[in-house]
Parts: C-alpha cells; structure tokens; sequence
C-alpha cells in the first residue's frame, strides 16, 4: 500500500509531466483529492483536456506514455464516445490513476469535488466554472435515475416471481438491486454525493445497521421472502421521510 507522501510525489509529477506536454491545455483535479484524500486508499482523478477536439487521439497517446513512465502494473483504456478517453492505471503499491483524456469544449462537472491545476489559456477555468453553475442549478445533480420508487418496486415484484419459480440466482439479483436503489434513497436523503458514491460508511449509523440486517444468512426461499420484507419495510421509511422521493398509491399497494 502507498503513503500520503508517496502519492503526493506521484501527483506533483504527474502533473508536471502533463503540464509539459505540448497537447495539454489544462488538468482538472477531481474527486476526495480535491479537499484532502480520505485515506490512503483513495485514487489520483484526473480530467486532461485538449486544445482542439482533433488533438485527443495525439493527447491520449502521451497520457499513455506519460503513465507508463512510472511503470504501471496494468493499464485499462475505456472510450466512452468518439472524444472521450479514459486511462485506469495501478500502480505497484495498489495506487490507481484515472486519467480522462478530452477536448476542453467537453470538459464537464458531474460533482462538486474539482479543482483546475493546469491552465495555459484560461479557457478551462472558464468552462469548468460556466459547467459548475449549470451543475449546482440542476434539479437532480447526480444523474441518478429521478424514479427511484418505481424502480425498488420493480425489482422487489421481480424478485417475488423469481422466488416462485425456485431461481434463486435472480432472486438474489433483484434483492440486490433492491439493495442499490435502497442506498440511494437513504444517501439522497442524507444530501450526499451520488456521483460514483462509495463512501456508504458515512451514512446515519442508524440507518447501516439495519440494512446489514437485512442479510439472510441461508439461501432459503422463507430466508429471501423475510430479507425482502425488510427491505420494503426499510424503503418505505425513508420514503415517508424523503422531501425527493415520492410514491404514488397504486405503486405503493404493488409493493405491500
């Protein structure tokens, strides 16, 4: 595993070697980084933007050999249009690098954890903040799903049939997805980060207790039929007290 010490250093030269590089119009830092990592297991996320759109193909290449300068155990490259790359880097000691590679017109704010660490012309700053504004205005800042009721019933309907029919692998499915949509409701609660959230160990102690009872600990059908019941139970108090969530009656009848 790496030190904070460890990981700085990786940091300052990442962002050194990025800076240098001809391609590079700006670094946009993002993630718990931005006000201090958690811990020592959190990434280094990075956004590294172009001049022009025709420079990412040339861009993502000198990411790569940048990265592969500090001798990486694996590199994953992962395209997700015709202008946006992502590298997923690890490191010998568990350090992992996410480095997205993209026009500065596309540059975008999915969470309020960024901050600009390279700007040669000023237009990254201004766009990343022009995004922030248009970020912080959206009614649903997080992009997730704006039907999260309909969607926990749906897979707890799923489940139910699945049981009668004795698959008990795609019960177990829909009483995870249960889980999930659970988890979300409970963080949009709680005013958390939804963007890629993890940090589930900061949620209401409370509220983590009981839905790590919600386990079963045999895989029996009378065991998935009880574990989904709490789930339901759980799902509807968050709802009565969710100022986001609402369910309509008939969905709510399905559900009992």
């Amino acid at each position: 595993m790496f030190s904070s010490e460890e990981r700085a250093d990786y940091f300052k030269k990442i962002i050194e070697k990025l800076k240098s590089c001809n391609l590079v119009e700006g670094v946009v830092q993002l993630g718990s980084g931005v006000n201090g990592y958690n811990d020592e297991f959190s990434d280094i996320d990075l956004m590294v933007s172009t001049y022009k759109t025709e420079n990412v193909e040339a861009a993502k290449q000198a990411v790569l050999i940048v990265l592969e300068e500090f001798n990486p155990v694996y590199i994953k490259e992962k395209q997700f249009n015709k202008n946006i790359y992502l590298f997923i880097a690890f490191m010998e000691n568990s350090l992992e690098f996410n480095i997205s590679i993209l026009p500065s017109e596309l540059l975008n704010v999915k969470s309020p954890l960024w901050k600009v660490v390279v700007d040669k012309t000023g237009v990254v700053s201004q766009k990343m903040h022009t995004e922030n504004e248009i970020f912080q205005n959206h009614p649903d800042k997080y992009g997730v799903t704006s039907d999260i009721a309909f969607e926990f019933v749906y897979c707890a309907l799923n489940m139910d049939k699945e049981l009668r029919r004795n698959n008990f692998i795609y019960a177990l499915k829909m009483l995870e997805n249960m889980r999930a949509y659970l988890l979300l409701a409970q963080a949009k609660n709680e005013n958390k980060k939804l963007h890629q959230f993890k940090s589930y160990d900061t949620l209401d102690p409370s509220f983590i207790s009981t839905y790590l009872s919600t386990y079963p600990d045999e895989i029996a059908t009378e065991k998935l039929i009880a574990a989904s019941s709490r789930l339901k139970g759980i799902f509807m108090e968050i709802i009565e007290q969710s100022p986001f969530i609402t369910i309509d009656q008939k969905l709510f009848k399905m559900l009992k």
